[in-house]
């Protein structure tokens, strides 16, 4: 096969290739959707073909951790750019930038972005058809200050207060977010509230058994 200059050896490669269907399922938030694995394994051999070779250049990169749904699950967030390079068998090239996004609670949210980005590019450079916007795999929701704990939370907090004062707080954040727990689970805090007040703070005297000693850390609801 001649060597096409690069400009229409990608012109063959998306002629090729054609649309790409999304044949991946996202089963938490119940959509289907067109993952990098997909687009690879459409495009790869048909660059191979045309002798089309892709080098990736990280133009930007960021780390961030951000808290994720009610029970503030910490995120690694990474932010990339990056420029990619589509060489032809000719030497000459077309270079392409895009952005890529994606969060991990492990360490794979720099994998993920670059991922996204590589998706991205081939994509868009090859004009690849769609039939909808293209959602990621896996979404989240960042928490916001309207976001109150999870209940196991909560009553983590209490059995982990080592003091009055600590113990108190975590009242005082029942009480100003009462309204946002049904009765049943506000009944459990008070319950195990009561019993941690009593271990760090126990009646030295039979007449005081009956006596709330520590006002600011009754929970009311």
């Amino acid at each position: 096969m001649d060597k096409l200059p690069i400009a229409q050896a990608l012109n063959e490669v998306m002629k090729a290739v054609g649309g790409i269907a999304k044949k991946d399922r996202n089963q938490a938030q119940g959509f289907n959707f067109r993952g990098i694995d997909s687009v690879v394994n459409a495009v790869s051999p048909q660059l191979q073909k045309f002798g089309v070779v892709v080098v990736p250049t990280v133009e930007d990169y960021s780390y961030d951790t951000v808290e994720i749904g009610r029970n503030r699950t910490a995120m690694g967030h990474v932010k990339v750019k990056v420029t990619y390079t589509f060489i032809g068998a000719s030497g000459d090239a077309i270079k392409t930038t895009v952005v890529g996004e994606a969060m991990d609670s492990g360490d794979k949210a720099t994998a993920k972005a670059m991922s996204v980005a590589f998706r991205t590019a081939l994509l868009q450079a090859l004009c690849l058809p769609t039939d909808e916007p293209d959602p990621d795999a896996t979404s989240y929701e960042r928490s916001s200050a309207e976001d109150v704990l999870a209940p196991q939370a909560v009553l983590t907090k209490i059995h982990q207060a080592t003091n009055i004062e600590s113990l108190s707080e975590i009242g005082q954040y029942i009480t100003a977010n009462k309204d946002a727990y049904p009765v049943g689970l506000l009944d459990q805090f008070r319950a195990k509230f009561k019993e941690q007040q009593s271990k760090l703070n126990p009646p030295k005297l039979e007449e005081d058994a009956n006596v709330d000693t520590t006002d600011s850390t009754r929970v009311t609801v």
